[in-house]
């Protein structure tokens, strides 16, 4: 028998832009149809940020132990039970978990169906016991890693971010295909946990941060010990005695790298197998469903793409701002678009790489005259100096005087960003970032002080000086 539904809005994907998109959607009164073949929470929650952060955790404890001497602390060397460390993550997720849990939402009046959905036509989505006929139909399928097509890689068994965290046995040499923030943030993770690391990228590690910022990081991560090697291509990758060869090439030769454990981090790319999209008139390519800034697909109006299925920026907090770009224009008729706010994105190595809206590279490529930036650096930051993480720089990009971009690397860059994205979402100009009280000492002052190096010039220059001269004369 078929179950047959009839529903305002029918979701595809129980990730984070689809669980959002549901839960609104139901707490205005609406009907709801969600469809998850795997995990409730998607990516994030079973196999990405909750999990890596949560290794991360594990592994920044490790170095607190080794860094303690520098501290006048003693402490005994610092060895990892990977058992233990698998354990701490699994507590991670199911801490979180009810939050994104079939009950949950059950509660919330959605009719969750735990089956694979598709299209049968331009309105109605199918699984193997159900038919909804909605009035909208959000997609929201998320992303996996990409596996490049590189000779043998099919062959060998490799790690993705799906496999890693539950290894039955800890790596004793990591390879890593891939030095953009997931790769970098495992090679620092296991390197800390005790694993050799090699990461090889056939570019520029974290090609999409700022150039002068993605070096600071890097340095750190090669002094603890990992091998980054940049502009290397893999081009065969074989197996032998139990052990994973990885040939490289580039200008200097063709190094062969040999370890016992190969993670693909290059990419992801967006789920759409099985959807049958031809019969629902869902135009899509190979970064996702096409869509528009409105993220509603630009070949079946009754259909919205979300998070990376929408084929923009792959992050989670951005699938839930899809989710509220959906929300208010599908039903509170507003204007709001994908791109209404500026994105960010950090790197969560130590210290952290953290990005909102345009590097100063590209602020010049886009603008041309009229960018400056304007920085600070942790060294000259008093907590920084205290506690002896003085690595790092906060810089302010700006055209004709508006932000329109930061970059931040240094230990918690990615919460000292957010002091820069409310001002530049809310369109507040530069002197709001100087104009409050900072807390000392805190890092977050590294931003007070960058918007405040903007100034000094015409500040303390010749004029500024003039003129309080001759206010000094009035009694």
């Amino acid at each position: 028998m078929t179950d047959t539904y009839k529903a305002d809005l029918c979701v595809i994907g129980a990730g984070s832009g689809g669980l959002s998109a549901a839960a609104g959607a139901a707490m205005l009164g609406l009907s709801v149809v969600l469809y998850e073949k795997h995990e409730m929470g998607g990516d994030c929650l079973n196999y990405g940020c909750v999990p890596s952060k949560a290794l991360l955790s594990c592994a920044r404890a490790a170095a607190h132990v080794r860094e303690a001497g520098k501290y006048g602390i003693s402490a005994s060397a610092a060895t990892a039970d990977w058992t233990a460390v698998k354990a701490h993550v699994a507590g991670a997720i199911a801490a979180i978990a009810p939050v994104d849990s079939q009950e949950r939402f059950e509660g919330l009046g959605v009719t969750v169906i735990r089956e694979a959905a598709r299209f049968a036509d331009a309105k109605t989505i199918v699984s193997d016991s159900t038919r909804t006929h909605a009035r909208r139909i959000v997609i929201a399928t998320g992303s996996r890693a990409f596996v490049p097509p590189i000779e043998g890689l099919k062959e060998v068994p490799y790690l993705t971010n799906e496999t890693i965290f539950t290894l039955p046995d800890f790596p004793s040499h990591l390879v890593i295909l891939g030095g953009g923030p997931i790769g970098l943030e495992m090679a620092q993770a296991f390197r800390r946990l005790g694993a050799e690391v090699t990461v090889i990228e056939m570019g520029r590690a974290l090609a999409r941060a700022d150039a002068a910022h993605a070096a600071i990081a890097i340095e750190s991560l090669r002094e603890e010990g990992i091998t980054l090697l940049e502009q290397h291509k893999a081009v065969r990758v074989t197996q032998e005695g139990g052990r994973i060869r990885v040939q490289t090439e580039n200008g200097a030769g063709a190094p062969v790298i040999e370890g016992s454990h190969l993670l693909v981090a290059v990419g992801r790319r967006a789920v759409l197998d099985g959807l049958d999209l031809d019969k629902g008139g869902v135009e899509a390519d190979h970064k996702g469903i096409v869509v528009g800034d409105t993220l509603r697909s630009r070949s079946n109006p009754r259909v919205w793409a979300l998070g990376d299925a929408a084929g923009r920026e792959q992050f989670t907090h951005v699938a839930g701002w899809h989710a509220s770009v959906f929300t208010r224009r599908a039903l509170f008729k507003q204007g709001t678009k994908a791109s209404s706010l500026p994105i960010p994105a950090v790197t969560y190595t130590s210290p952290e790489v953290a990005q909102l809206a345009l590097t100063e590279a590209e602020a010049r490529e886009k603008f041309g005259d009229g960018v400056t930036a304007s920085s600070f650096p942790f060294h000259e930051n008093d907590r920084a100096i205290a506690e002896g993480k003085t690595a790092g720089e906060c810089k302010l990009v700006l055209h004709k005087g508006k932000l329109v971009g930061a970059s931040i690397v240094g230990e918690g860059a990615g919460d000292i960003l957010q002091i820069v994205g409310l001002a530049m979402s809310n369109g507040l100009k530069l002197t709001a970032l100087t104009n409050f009280i900072s807390p000392y000492p805190t890092r977050a002052e590294v931003v007070k002080r960058a918007a405040s190096a903007h100034f000094t010039p015409v500040v303390f220059g010749k004029n500024m000086r003039r003129l309080v001269g001759l206010l000094q004369r009035i009694p």
